[in-house]
């Protein structure tokens, strides 16, 4: 854990933060496809269950998906044990374990992923907080690469 802290830190708290608010969502609402507005036809929050990976693609692929998360998780912890990672790379993994981490643990323990935050503007697909740390991962490495290509 010396070699990378801000990567544990934030993999554990962003962890933490996704199945709560997970949790809060399954204790809150009684039916799958319940909806509460926050902003009326641009921001609900809706429960639904996932049995794919992003965007609902592979749908009922839970059981590879579950393995795959499981994998992912492992490769990268192992990865911050071994190896020392510069910040802003600890950043990125901590927020793909994250993510990784709390869809698997969802796909192992219900055989689907809780996903709840549903913008309708643009009609885009329902996710997590765990959706959301993958993605902060993977734009921070896209910056990293930009910014090591530069150099």
């Amino acid at each position: 854990m010396n070699k990378n802290p801000s990567f544990w830190k934030v993999a554990i708290i962003a962890l933490i933060l996704d199945q709560l608010t997970k949790y809060l969502i399954v204790i809150n609402f009684d039916n799958i496809g319940d909806t509460i507005p926050i902003w009326n036809g641009v921001f609900h929050f809706t429960y639904v269950q996932n049995t794919g990976a992003a965007f609902s693609a592979f749908q009922g692929g839970v059981s590879w998906l579950r393995w795959l998360s499981l994998l992912v998780s492992l490769g990268l912890m192992v990865g911050a044990w071994v190896e020392k990672f510069p910040l802003i790379e600890q950043l990125a993994y901590g927020f793909i374990l994250a993510g990784a981490f709390g869809n698997g643990i969802d796909r192992f323990l219900f055989g689907y992923v809780v996903d709840f935050l549903d913008f309708r503007l643009i009609n885009f697909p329902i996710f997590n907080v765990a959706d959301i740390c993958i993605n902060i991962g993977i734009i921070l490495l896209i910056y990293n690469t930009i910014k090591l290509y530069k150099k």
